[in-house]
C-alpha cells in the first residue's frame, strides 16, 4: 500500500519539473521573428564578407583594409552561430528557401553594383566600397532593431544588440573615411 502514495508524489514532482522546462523564460524559446532575423542576417553577412574579401587586392587605403579585416573576423562567427540556431529550431536557412529575394532585404547590394565594385581599384574602389558598406551596414542595423523589438530568443536578441552597436560604430568610422577621401 505504501507504493501508491510514493508513485503519486513522484508523478507530481515529475509533472512540475517537466512543466518548468517548457516555460517561456527559457532562452532557447524562439518565435517567427527570431527565425526571420537569422534567415535574413546570414545572407546579409555573407554579402558583407564577399565585399570585404575584395578589399586587399583593390584598396589603396590601409584603414579600409583594416576595417574589412575586422568585418570578416566579426561576421563569419556570427554566421556560424545563426546557422546553429536555425538547425536547433528546425528551420531552413534562407539560402535553401526557393523564391527568397535577397535583394529586397535592407542594405543588400544588387549584383550590378557589386560587379561595378569588383571592377574598381584604388581610391575609386575605396570610395565605392565605403559608400556601399555604409548602406549595407545600415540595413543590418535596421534588421537588428526589428529583432530587438519583436524577437523572443534571448541569444538572438543579444546578437542583434551586438550587431547594431558594432555596425553603427563602423558606419561612423566609414563616414569619417569618406569625408577624408
Amino acid at each position: 500500500m505504501r507504493k501508491k502514495p510514493f508513485l503519486g508524489a513522484l508523478a507530481v514532482v515529475l509533472t512540475l519539473a517537466l512543466g518548468a522546462c517548457g516555460g517561456s523564460n527559457n532562452s532557447s524559446s524562439n518565435n517567427a521573428d527570431d527565425v526571420m532575423f537569422a534567415q535574413q542576417m546570414i545572407p546579409h553577412h555573407e554579402q558583407a564578407l564577399e565585399m570585404a574579401k575584395l578589399v586587399p587586392s583593390r584598396s589603396s587605403n590601409p584603414k579600409v583594409v583594416d576595417l574589412a579585416s575586422r568585418i570578416e573576423k566579426a561576421q563569419d562567427p556570427e554566421i556560424r552561430q545563426m546557422r546553429g540556431w536555425l538547425s536547433a529550431w528546425g528551420a531552413t536557412s534562407a539560402s535553401s528557401m526557393p523564391g527568397m529575394d535577397h535583394d529586397s532585404m535592407p542594405g543588400m547590394m544588387p549584383a550590378g553594383d557589386v560587379a561595378e565594385l569588383e571592377a574598381a581599384k584604388g581610391t575609386e574602389f575605396d570610395r565605392r566600397w565605403l559608400d556601399m558598406m555604409v548602406k549595407h551596414h545600415q540595413g543590418a542595423v535596421d534588421m537588428a532593431r526589428t529583432e530587438l523589438d519583436k524577437g523572443a530568443n534571448a541569444d538572438a536578441k543579444a546578437l542583434a544588440r551586438k550587431i547594431a552597436d558594432a555596425q553603427q560604430a563602423e558606419i561612423t568610422e566609414m563616414q569619417g573615411l569618406l569625408r577624408q577621401s
